[in-house]
């Protein structure tokens, strides 16, 4: 680990003075009222450190590295990567092979340095046109089987082997329509002013649909997502009547001004 940290370019006495708070570290277990004795630490991390996320993004960060992507594969920003967020870590190939080939790889270097890659948490996914694309191939990976899946949620947004967005709209919007019903109280009630009622939207409701600007959306997905947002916003402002007609109308164009990214 402080190898790691010195090539990194990290200062010797940062150094020093991280080794020094991770040498003879002892711990106790309570079990409700019954505190064990203490143990010895021999390896690993204090749990609850406020310095353990930063020296573990350290060294999961040192092994990606280390990784010989090969050329073939998909790119991200123009280079062949392993993307990461804290120990998830996406494995992009553009064949059965070259992923293995690349798991092969981070498994060898995650356990240079003491780290291990949990199987039973590993899935592989097939991105294909072709209903039957990778049918035939099964995936192993240091002698353990990885399961082949259809859809699986990373970082909060659901991925499907067809690449569509129809899934996760669905459960966006029982998400938003659950946060919704939370705050319908809230929102309709005449001693909370507009402006309050604009935050408590975009701090409460709005996020649920973050990343929405990226999605590719059907006529039928769009009018769902403006239907569920004047529903929100007709309940925080009042039916709105048209000043001639008398007609109620919608709020598609104060929709867009508040859905716009700040």
């Amino acid at each position: 680990m402080y190898n790691i940290l010195t090539e990194f370019g990290i200062p010797k006495k940062l150094v020093m003075l991280i080794k020094m708070c991770l040498n003879e570290t002892y711990s106790r277990v309570r079990v409700g009222k019954i505190l064990s004795d203490m143990f010895f630490i021999r390896n690993g991390l204090k749990q609850g450190d406020v310095l353990s996320p930063l020296l573990f993004n350290f060294a999961l960060d040192y092994a990606i590295r280390r990784v010989q992507v090969s050329q073939d594969g998909l790119k991200l920003n123009g280079t062949h990567q392993l993307p990461a967020y804290a120990d998830d870590v996406n494995i992009l190939g553009g064949s059965v092979h070259s992923v293995k080939e690349k798991g092969e790889a981070l498994v060898v270097a995650t356990k240079e340095i003491g780290l291990e890659v949990n199987a039973d948490k590993t899935k592989y996914m097939i991105m294909s046109r072709e209903q039957n694309a990778g049918r035939s191939h099964s995936m192993k990976i240091d002698n353990s089987s990885i399961e082949r899946v259809e859809e699986f949620i990373y970082l909060g947004t659901t991925l499907t082997n067809k690449n569509s967005n129809q899934d996760e709209i669905k459960s966006r919007l029982k998400l938003g329509n659950a946060c919704y019903y939370s705050v319908q109280n809230l929102l309709s009630s005449s001693f909370l002013s507009k402006n309050l009622n604009i935050k408590i939207y975009r701090t409460i409701i709005l996020p649920v649909l973050h990343g929405c600007e990226t999605w590719s959306l059907t006529l039928r997905e769009e009018r769902r997502l403006r239907l569920f947002e004047n529903r929100v916003l007709s309940t925080a402002f009042g039916p709105k009547r048209d000043e001639v007609t008398g007609n109620e109308e919608n709020y598609i164009i104060r929709s867009l001004v508040i859905c716009t990214p700040y």
